[in-house]
């Protein structure tokens, strides 16, 4: 199967394409694709890395990547419970070439540009919820209808930025291979020390070039999306976790000491850790 471009699989005679993904992790690569995806998960959490930024995801969150946007939906697995997630997928084409251009489409025009950078749908989930969850059983037409209606809320709704930047080309395999691995790295040892010549090594790149490559794809540093995770795991770690000591979240989010920790936290955050946890 090929990391990037990931090719979804199309039923016979649908334009729009549903999808269910239930088991212990969800597709565990960088990959993108040319159909938009509009997710909505129901169980499981964890990240969410959608061009250069990393985001987290939880139950009734709701999703729109546009096409062909790198990604990565990586769960947090727990023994005995499946990650659950109910996606549609489309393209602007998908319809005829001209249906998103009809003056009756006009209403979807401001949520449609928002999608270069991939959004997080920050209100009406629950209709949202309700339509998606009607899918399996309907027919192709009446799917049809509750795609519009959910595209409908979508657009009525505020909606927050899933990436800053996005590297506009399509990756090629060993593009696709070589960045999955340097994030599923991260993201699985941001708790301990990870040095250039570590990550370089696993890229099969000297450090020099694996520095201009990745800032080339991303527009920040290695080092820039590794604190990312670290802050997004530290604030998960303080809300979650009401009896970790603040020494205790910045030992465990993979920093080597307590002031460089608060200073990092409050530049990015905005606010100690402290305040956050009590907000």
């Amino acid at each position: 199967m090929k990391v990037l471009p990931f090719q979804i699989p199309k039923p016979e005679k649908s334009a729009l394409i549903y999808q269910v993904d239930k088991a212990a992790q969800f597709y565990p690569h960088l990959h993108q694709h040319e159909e938009i995806q509009i997710s909505i998960v129901l169980a499981g959490e964890g990240e969410l890395i959608v061009g250069d930024t990393v985001n987290y995801f939880k139950p009734n969150d709701v999703f729109i990547v546009g096409s062909n946007i790198p990604h990565l939906f990586r769960n947090n697995p727990v023994e005995g419970q499946e990650a659950h997630m109910l996606t549609l997928f489309f393209t602007k084409s998908s319809f005829g070439d001209s249906f998103f251009d009809l003056p009756e489409m006009e209403y979807l025009q401001p949520l449609l540009r928002k999608l270069e950078s991939g959004v997080q749908v920050q209100e009406k989930v629950s209709g949202i919820k309700s339509l998606f969850l009607e899918l399996h059983g309907q027919s192709h037409f009446e799917r049809m209808i509750s795609f519009l209606e959910i595209l409908k809320l979508a657009a009525s709704s505020k909606t927050s930025s899933l990436s800053s930047f996005v590297y506009q080309k399509v990756y090629s395999d060993d593009e696709g291979e070589r960045m999955s691995k340097v994030m599923n790295h991260a993201i699985s040892n941001y708790q301990n020390p990870i040095t250039l010549q570590e990550i370089a090594d696993l890229a099969n790149m000297t450090p020099n070039a694996f520095c201009r490559y990745f800032k080339r794809r991303t527009r920040k540093t290695f080092f820039q999306f590794l604190l990312e995770i670290r802050l997004e795991a530290a604030c998960r770690m303080l809300k979650n976790n009401p009896e970790m000591s603040i020494v205790a979240v910045s030992e465990a989010s993979g920093f080597n000491n307590l002031s460089n920790f608060n200073r990092k936290f409050r530049e990015m955050k905005g606010m100690t850790p402290t305040r956050y946890r009590r907000e």
